[in-house]
């Protein structure tokens, strides 16, 4: 047999496992606090600690992710669950997609990524003077992170959740598909029923916690599973020669360097450690940097477990078009 033919299969296989194997822990955890949600914190509870104003508390959930740092291979069932709870979908949005940049954990990688040696050098190459340095880069793409946050948090607010939702995480909520303008001042009366009715026991909630998770961990594995495939083969099949194109100008190398950052779905405490070694304009770095943990090919089936076809989609583009044109901007107008 040819062994050309059996590398890319191996690596395929490889990366396969590699990818599971590093993402399998986050699911877990993340369906693990699922449970827990589901079985111990009061209908809108959460909701109650944000600020009344809905554009306010989508603003206090762009922060959220410095509090509660959570990967995006975990956010999602703990977004499903926090939604079912109460949460508006617009802070929930806001909070899922910022969480995974917005965080101690991956503020320090990025700046540890761009203050190596060839990190340094590869800034010096490509930006201009005053622009370069890991501070910089690490308050970039925080920067342009929650503005895009806010902003798609913001649009989610006038949206009527049947619109965003999947009916059957819609039928959880209890609620009807109403604009989440008017929310709050309906949810008050079922919450407060909701915290004054009887609850199970200390032993019946623990189980009740492991049944859900178990159930959100076997259900966000597959799509999660289908993504990190897909993920694979682009990446066992696809020649390092590609590289090329993308320094061909700053706005190819943009988009490229965002549809790489959709392919290969990376995590976001680690993809600054490849985004430094790019040849690339910063601002494709950064467009790496912030499209990816918001929006690639694993997370893209699992959030099609919580949220309509058609808004996944209308967020792919949207997000695409945004970060790249303000990561452009970012670089030659701030």
């Amino acid at each position: 047999m040819d062994s050309s033919g059996l590398n890319p299969f191996t690596d395929f296989c490889y990366l396969f496992l590699s990818i599971v194997l590093e993402g399998a822990p986050f699911i877990f955890f993340g369906t693990l606090i699922s449970g827990f949600i589901d079985a111990y914190l009061p209908p809108g509870l959460i909701d109650r600690w944000l600020p009344k104003k809905r554009p306010l508390a989508v603003l206090m959930s762009a922060l959220l992710g410095a509090i509660f740092p959570v990967c995006e291979c975990a956010i999602v069932p703990v977004i499903r669950r926090l939604i079912r709870k109460g949460l508006p979908v617009s802070c929930a949005i806001t909070y899922m997609l910022s969480a995974p940049i917005i965080n101690p954990i991956v503020v320090i990688s990025t700046y540890n990524a761009f203050n190596t040696e060839a990190g340094k050098f590869l800034l010096r190459q490509v930006e201009d003077a005053g622009k370069e340095g890991p501070l910089f880069v690490t308050l970039s793409r925080l920067g342009i992170a929650f503005i895009v946050t806010v902003g798609m948090g913001m649009l989610v607010l006038k949206m009527r959740r049947d619109s965003v939702l999947r009916p059957e995480i819609l039928a959880g909520t209890g609620l009807g598909g109403h604009a989440e303008v008017h929310d709050h001042e309906h949810e008050q009366p079922e919450r407060a029923a909701a915290d004054s009715a009887d609850r199970p026991s200390h032993s019946a909630r623990l189980v009740h916690a492991m049944r859900t998770a178990m159930r959100d961990f076997v259900d966000t594995a597959m799509y999660f599973s289908i993504g990190v495939a897909i993920t694979s083969l682009f990446r066992a099949y696809v020649t390092d020669d590609l590289v090329v194109l993308f320094n061909q100008s700053e706005y190819i190398g943009i988009n490229l360097m965002m549809i790489l950052a959709f392919v290969l779905s990376l995590c976001s405490t680690s993809d600054a450690f490849i985004a430094a070694n790019f040849p690339v304009p910063l601002s494709a770095k950064l467009a790496f940097l912030v499209f990816g943990p918001m929006m690639d090919v694993k997370l893209v089936f699992m959030y099609l477990a919580v949220f309509k076809r058609r808004f996944v989609t209308g967020m792919a583009v949207g997000l695409f078009l945004v970060i790249g044109a303000l990561c452009y901007f970012w670089m030659h107008v701030l």
